[in-house]
């Protein structure tokens, strides 16, 4: 007969307020397997997966007595796994980009090129600006950081729905927006990214 112990989230905060190590080590036994996978199917690197898991397992031990009652736990390590993988694939692009000696998009011997740029990057900052602040918030964490539209919801504690209406208008009125400049917001976009 096998006994099958119950394991809440809730039992389990309030035994992690409690520094009880037994309740993280079950954690960690519980999660720790389908979350190395899970990295390592974006980042190619069981090194770097173990890695990322035990900066997320770290973080968790470290907030343990922040965490709110109705905490799911399997959530909160996947949503901080995805953020950290995020983190390195842009550090893996920024290298990526730093270590090609090849033709560029912007070339420095051309001033003209910086000064297009530039100018481009200050319309973007000003179309920016002109957002709604809850907008720019949302436009920024789904473009500049990467989230979901489900992440965002839930960072900021709206509906799914909000975020895609105002991600909806966010890039109806840069389309607008750039087209009056004389620019297409795909390329804008393109290039600003870079």
């Amino acid at each position: 007969m096998k006994i099958v112990k119950e394991f809440s989230d809730l039992a389990c905060l309030q035994r992690l307020r409690r520094n009880d190590t037994g309740a993280f080590d079950l954690l960690f036994d519980e999660h720790a397997p389908s979350l190395c996978r899970f990295v390592h199917s974006y980042l190619k690197s069981h090194s770097d997966a173990e890695e990322v898991v035990q900066e997320c397992f770290l973080k968790l031990w470290e907030r343990r007595h922040t965490f709110d009652e109705d905490i799911v736990f399997k959530t909160y390590l996947y949503t901080s796994a995805y953020r950290a993988i995020l983190k390195q694939l842009r550090r893996q692009r920024y290298w990526v980009f730093e270590d090609y000696e090849g033709e560029t998009l912007i070339d420095e011997r051309n001033p003209g090129k910086i000064v297009e740029y530039q100018e481009l990057e200050q319309l973007y900052q000003v179309a920016m600006a002109q957002l709604p602040t809850r907008r720019r918030q949302i436009f920024t964490l789904s473009r500049q950081q990467g989230l979901s539209h489900a992440m965002i919801a839930k960072e900021l504690n709206i509906s799914v729905k909000c975020v895609e209406n105002q991600m909806t208008q966010a890039l109806k009125f840069l389309k607008i927006y750039f087209q009056a400049h004389g620019m297409s917001m795909v390329v804008a976009l393109l290039l600003l990214s870079i």
